[in-house]
């Protein structure tokens, strides 16, 4: 497959990123809210860093066959970004995601990332997908558990963002697993 494939769910559109992206990206992953629970958004989210990022996608993944998907809205609006790099090698990959302060609490995040989910199992033949969350953003976690995803453990200290160290919830689903709850 030479393009990035778009998904649809009952609400969503997830699509590649176009440059014409890159404002959008920056209002919404220019919040603090929003670079505090994620490890690479930085804060301020300074002009051209969407474009320069959008501009990557691309090549990522006609190399290593990363995924990235902008969530928006059926009616075209966009609401958030979801992630996905594979290792064929070892038949697994991570999941990652963010979605924009005002669409918090909505089931956005779960529904995009089932959608992810039930592609790279159908279409990539992995054998287990994982994802991690600082342990200071326990509403992420809370979309790992409702995807099915079971808590495998916790790293401690093992990011530090802002000169701060934090632990890293490491979760985890496997392929029969995932078609068990999505039959």
């Amino acid at each position: 497959m030479s393009t990035l494939p778009t998904l649809t769910t009952d609400r969503l559109i997830l699509r590649p990123f176009t440059l014409s992206d890159g404002p959008r990206v920056q209002e919404l992953a220019g919040k603090r809210e929003i670079a505090a629970t994620t490890l690479l958004i930085p804060h301020p989210y300074e002009d051209g860093l969407a474009e320069q990022w959008i501009s990557t996608h691309k090549e990522d993944y006609q190399k290593h066959g990363a995924l990235h998907f902008a969530v928006c809205l059926k009616s075209g609006i966009l609401i958030g970004a979801i992630g996905f790099m594979p290792n064929k090698e070892h038949q697994v990959g991570e999941i990652g995601y963010w979605i924009g302060t005002d669409y918090w609490g909505q089931g956005y995040c779960t529904e995009a990332s089932r959608a992810v989910l039930k592609y790279v199992f159908d279409e990539l033949n992995l054998r287990k997908v994982y994802a991690t969350h600082f342990s200071h953003n326990p509403a992420s976690g809370r979309v790992m558990e409702k995807l099915g995803m079971q808590k495998e453990g916790v790293l401690r200290q093992h990011i530090t963002k802002w000169g701060q160290s934090y632990d890293l919830v490491y979760y985890g689903i496997l392929r029969e697993e995932f078609y068990a709850q999505n039959q």
